[in-house]
């Protein structure tokens, strides 16, 4: 993402870093919807879920050192103490909470009537909070993407390049090294979705939610949602073509 930021919108660096804190923030949400639709490796996808949230918890402060401050050729000061600060906020908090009630509602009610009646009914607070911070967003911004149309399609065509490029490249390497159709979709989708969520909390935090940081950040689901449902059907479309029969489940399925 780094790179198509730089190159697509070199002389926007509000719109560069905002692209770039997209970009170092792996999908720990929507991924699993996208691979439920393409028929992906369930298991597989859930795996690289938990692994990407302790990843994000470890890794994203280092990553926003090193390509906002290190390597970016902007003028945006950037608040690696506040990044940190935000990222515990809103992703490790909400993992230990998590954790915590998951623990307690097993103990208390079991686990079938933890995913059958609690679950269900907690679910879309997560999408709810991001479509009201998204909502909240364009209202305040609203005038200047009606004026300015051509730097939201701008905003767009990195993400777009980014999206498609990088699950094609994940789902045709991991096709030619011999995994299953459903394993294939999970790295694909994993490797090209990203956490806006995370994004969006954290160019608020540090740039404020009128910001143009926060602008990119908040037209990258505006992008990535009708891409990865295009991706769903080309997936679907491909996966007679790319893969045998023998090959249609599971992880990794090596042919003679």
């Amino acid at each position: 993402m780094y790179g198509f930021a730089v190159l697509f919108l070199g002389g926007h660096p509000e719109f560069v870093t905002g692209l770039i804190i997209v970009g170092i923030a792996p999908c720990i949400a929507m991924v699993l919807v996208w691979n439920e639709l393409a028929a992906g490796n369930q298991e597989m996808c859930a795996v690289c879920v938990g692994v990407n949230s302790l990843l994000q918890i470890v890794l994203f402060v280092p990553y926003a050192f090193v390509f906002l401050t290190v390597l970016r050729g902007t003028s945006v000061d950037v608040s690696i103490g506040l990044i940190a600060q935000t990222v515990l906020v809103f992703l490790g908090l909400p993992l230990l909470l998590g954790y915590l009630t998951q623990t307690v509602a097993f103990r208390t009610v079991g686990k079938a009537a933890y995913y059958d009646r609690i679950v269900p009914r907690i679910s879309p607070l997560g999408l709810l909070g991001l479509l009201f911070t998204v909502v909240v967003m364009f209202a305040l911004k609203g005038e200047y993407i009606v004026e300015n149309p051509e730097q939201i399609a701008l905003i767009a065509v990195p993400l777009l390049v980014f999206f498609a490029g990088m699950w094609a490249l994940a789902y045709g390497a991991s096709a030619a090294l011999g995994f299953s159709y459903t394993g294939s979709i999970s790295v694909a989708f994993t490797a090209s979705s990203n956490n806006f969520e995370l994004a969006i909390a954290v160019a608020v935090a540090v740039f404020g939610i009128g910001s143009n940081v926060a602008l990119a950040t908040v037209v990258g689901p505006l992008i990535e949602v009708p891409v990865m449902l295009a991706l769903v059907r080309v997936a679907l479309a491909t996966r007679g073509r790319l893969f045998s029969e023998a090959q249609g489940t599971g992880g990794v399925a090596y042919s003679d």
